[in-house]
């Protein structure tokens, strides 16, 4: 009898969150009313530092109106890293403007910060770091960077929650917006869904205008004034991006358990270290002493000694029912980006290196010790 197949990711949904989910359904307040409040201002207080928090339904979106609210337009550049996924620069594209690609430090696989400095130019606007992995950039030359040519910072915080940077959350720097992910594989999870955070409120009341359709009022505090509130006015052509109280109602006990889902991801990410040490294998980077790193996934790639193909452990893995992908195909590579700005590889000689040897191995919270062994155990068959 073959063994049960073990995911590359798979969320831990109990009780508690199937309970949750239930009253809202029977609430008869679906869409964005009070649970997703709720989930606003309790995120605010889990970050901290006075931040205001606006929920939509993915990232992408977020980071969408997030430019958007900074001004971005045609003819602006924002500066973000090759490796990682094509929302983070398909938004700069929505409002006309250019993404500038930069190569990715070789032990952290985030933004290099001296080709960020070399790639601002005059039309430079913004800079999006992306926290690879969970692992946070070194915020503070890239905010110092940010202060000495007068551009914004938006953090890509899609894998880094709850990631800190000298002891502080993501989301409570010094940054104008951060966004985090509640995709179905992070560290926690509304299905699909994200969260802005930003002390500025009035980047704050923008980003609220646009997140439905350029309304100036919210839908859930004109239906339930106890005067007649059905007035209301569209001042900018917005967007449909709100969350639902039925994906709030599932963040809320999800943010309450991240405490313990750090802990188990810590668990099994120090273990993968231990276990894996002596296989010929560059292992992720950790946080520095006293930080945290979220975990949101757990990187490896081959050494240069490795006697197999990243393509060999691939599926090699797959043949003994264990799940792996790839974070990312660097975006040189991909076709719009690479003909669109005339990219290639060796313009990125670290990303693209790390590309062609890495893959993303399982770690999840319900993840058993078994469960990990297994993937251990398989590495080392197929690396042998």
């Amino acid at each position: 009898m073959s063994q049960p197949f073990i995911p590359f990711a798979l969320p831990q949904i109990g009780d508690d969150e199937i309970q949750a989910v239930t009253e809202a359904l029977r609430s008869g307040w679906v869409t964005t009313g009070p649970q997703t409040k709720l989930f606003e201002k309790t995120f605010s207080e889990y970050i901290g530092g006075g931040v205001e928090s606006i929920a939509v339904n993915s990232a992408t979106a977020g980071l969408h109106l997030a430019l958007e609210a900074l001004g971005i337009g045609p003819g602006d550049e924002v500066i973000a890293p090759t490796l990682t996924f094509t929302a983070t620069v398909e938004v700069v594209r929505y409002l006309g403007a250019d993404p500038i690609l930069v190569d990715v430090d070789p032990v952290t696989l985030n933004m290099d910060v001296e080709l960020l400095r070399k790639a601002i130019t005059p039309r430079t606007k913004a800079i999006m770091p992306v926290h690879y992995g969970g692992l946070s950039c070194n915020m503070d030359a890239i905010l110092a960077l940010a202060r000495e040519h007068g551009l914004k910072v938006v953090e890509d915080a899609a894998h880094a929650l709850p990631t800190t940077w000298n002891g502080a959350l993501i989301g409570s720097l010094a940054s104008d917006i951060t966004v985090f992910s509640f995709y179905a594989n992070k560290t926690m999870t509304t299905g699909e869904g994200g969260m802005i955070v930003t002390r500025d409120a009035e980047l704050a009341k923008r980003m609220k205008i646009m997140r439905l359709h350029g309304i100036n009022r919210d839908a859930f505090d004109r239906f339930v004034s106890r005067t007649p509130a059905w007035y209301y006015e569209v001042v900018a052509p917005g967007f449909k991006y709100n969350l639902t109280d039925i994906a709030s109602a599932l963040g809320l006990k999800q943010l309450a358990r991240l405490p313990a889902f750090l802990e188990r991801r810590q668990y099994l990410a120090a273990r993968y270290f231990d276990l894996l040490a002596d296989l010929p294998l560059i292992l992720p980077a950790d946080a520095p002493k006293g930080d945290v790193h979220a975990w949101h996934l757990y990187v490896i790639r081959l050494a240069d000694d490795a006697r197999v193909s990243r393509d060999d452990v691939i599926q090699g893995l797959s043949d003994r029912g264990i799940g792996t992908s790839v974070h990312y195909v660097p975006l040189h590579r991909q076709p719009y980006w690479r003909d669109r700005y005339s990219l290639t590889p060796e313009m990125f000689p670290h990303a693209d290196k790390a590309y062609t040897r890495m893959l993303s191995i399982p770690l999840f919270t319900a993840m058993s010790d078994a469960d990990q062994l297994r993937v251990v155990e398989s590495l080392r068959d197929i690396l042998r």
